[in-house]
């Protein structure tokens, strides 16, 4: 009498969350292998002039650079909580394009609004996918009560402590990536819609 075989394979059920949190991971390493440098000169946007290539790179590779682990931890986890079940309803491509306008967004605000600081990290990007999560169940001439309990908690409380709390927390990223979120959440979802017609 043979046995029942359980064959379990890993599956790469999130091809673009997964990637991301991969290049956040190796940015990370190279951060601290090279004392920081690589993750201030690839991976952080400041204000810098435009006769520098790595200038345009960093509107961009900035969302995978990281303080350190703390940090990394922090935004890969709600990533990997959130992403993969927006991945699946919206597609690759539009997750890809959703991290990519988000990154450039808040990297251009950045650029233009804090010359003086440095901003890294996915939390942009984390933003924009809690709010684009609460459009899943968008339906014509309704507004979830969802999106508006996440609005008010999430984009409230980064307004709240953008004005009351003194910390290195770049709150405006985390309301423009919301922002890019739902603007982005509501185009997919009226796209759904109208498909359906």
């Amino acid at each position: 009498m043979e046995k029942n075989k359980i064959n379990l394979k890993i599956s790469f059920n999130s091809p673009v969350v997964l990637t991301f949190s991969i290049i956040c991971l190796a940015a990370l390493i190279l951060g601290i292998v090279t004392g920081d440098r690589s993750t201030l000169r690839l991976f952080s946007v400041y204000r810098a002039p435009f006769s520098d290539p790595l200038t345009y790179l960093r509107f961009f590779g900035h969302v995978f650079g990281h303080a350190g682990w703390d940090h990394f931890i922090g935004n890969i986890t709600m990533l990997l909580v959130v992403g993969p079940m927006l991945e699946e309803k919206y597609g690759s491509k539009n997750i890809l394009f959703v991290i990519l306008a988000t990154a450039l967004i808040t990297g251009i605000v950045h650029f233009i609004f804090s010359p003086h600081t440095a901003l890294l990290g996915a939390s942009g990007v984390v933003f924009a996918f809690i709010l684009l999560s609460s459009f899943t169940s968008i339906r014509e001439g309704k507004i979830p009560l969802t999106f508006i309990l996440v609005v008010l908690i999430y984009i409230g409380g980064q307004i709240y402590d953008g004005i009351f709390v003194k910390d290195n927390v770049s709150n405006l990223t985390h309301i423009i990536g919301g922002g890019v979120g739902s603007g982005l959440g509501y185009v997919m979802a009226k796209n759904k819609m109208d498909n359906y017609h």
